[in-house]
């Protein structure tokens, strides 16, 4: 698997999984997930940046958080923000990170007309390089259509390319 192919498959109808693999150690791959410094230079598609992290990287945690437009040629999306809310469940450094995710506006309330999401995430050690696995359970598979929907996999693959550029530009 190359530095930007990512795989993706969906299991019993509501579960996304998504896998990569990365040219950095593990325990690079994983701080870029659970330091604001670092997340705030990748997290989101492309033309869109994180004017807003805030993480308590532990279990019962919450890492709050704004992607915002700054692309004008991206149109009606330019200037638009994005807020979401994740609530740490299960933290294994350097091998997973388990959190739900949700929608939510910028005093952390959550948007409940949204679907949520149980994210599990796994860093294998592949020798210096990193496969993360990336695995995004729904309630349903229309919670998982209704994301499909919102163009989720081609903004994961744009958010997992900046976060290859970085891993690149820190060796």
């Amino acid at each position: 698997m190359s530095n930007n192919v990512m795989l993706s498959r969906v299991e019993n109808d509501r579960v996304l999984v998504l896998e990569r693999e990365f040219n950095a150690p593990r325990e690079l791959v994983y701080r870029m997930f659970k330091e604001p410094e670092h997340l705030k230079h990748w997290w989101g598609p492309k033309g869109w940046e994180l004017p807003v992290c805030n993480i308590d990287f532990r279990p019962g945690g919450v890492w709050h958080y704004c992607m915002k437009c700054v692309d004008p040629n991206q149109g009606d999306f330019y200037g638009m923000e994005s807020w979401g809310k994740g609530i740490y469940k299960e933290i294994a450094e350097p091998e997973t990170i388990a959190y739900n995710d949700y929608f939510s506006d910028a005093e952390g309330n959550v948007d409940d007309s949204l679907p949520a999401t149980l994210v599990t995430i796994e860093f294998v050690d592949q020798g210096g390089r990193t496969k993360l696995v990336n695995r995004s359970e729904y309630e349903s598979a229309e919670a998982l259509k209704t994301v499909m929907d919102m163009g989720m996999l081609q903004g994961i693959t744009e958010t997992w390319n900046r976060l290859g550029e970085l891993l690149e530009s820190l060796k």
